[in-house]
């Protein structure tokens, strides 16, 4: 089996949130999801697949904006990012005010990634691989 996704281009930045999933459960991850619920909640009914968790590449309000009323509403975890982004994800508040985005609710991720580790969605594995430079972790 594999693993499927759907890009889903969320907040004026037309950031990139997907919506990714085990072909064979269709258990899935929202990735990065910055803001426009309601569009990702579309692509969750129109792909019929379960939301079982967020994952977080790094916590700029463009990628982590919608993530906690989006955790909260699905009562699911958040997985990511590296724990040296808890800098960006208390500052959400004061990112959004930057942009003149609502401002989002801080977070604590219920998992915090690291490079090696793995994290799954439905029967997949996915590989944790540290890419530096964009933010401080």
């Amino acid at each position: 089996m594999s693993l499927n996704y759907r890009i889903i281009p969320v907040t004026p930045f037309q950031q990139n949130c997907s919506l990714i999933w085990c072909e064979k459960t269709r258990r899935a991850a929202v990735v990065d999801p910055g803001g426009d619920l309601e569009k990702i909640r579309a692509a969750v009914a129109e792909e019929d697949v379960t939301v079982e968790k967020i994952l977080l590449t790094h916590a700029h309000i463009d990628h982590a904006g919608g993530t906690a009323e989006l955790s909260k509403e699905l009562g699911i975890p958040i997985e990511g990012p590296q724990k040296e982004d808890n800098f960006w994800i208390v500052g959400l508040p004061q990112q959004a005010q930057m942009f003149g985005f609502p401002a989002p609710e801080v977070f604590t991720p219920d998992r915090w990634l690291e490079d090696g580790q793995q994290v799954t969605v439905g029967n997949q594995t996915l590989e944790v691989l540290h890419c530096p430079g964009h933010t401080p972790g």
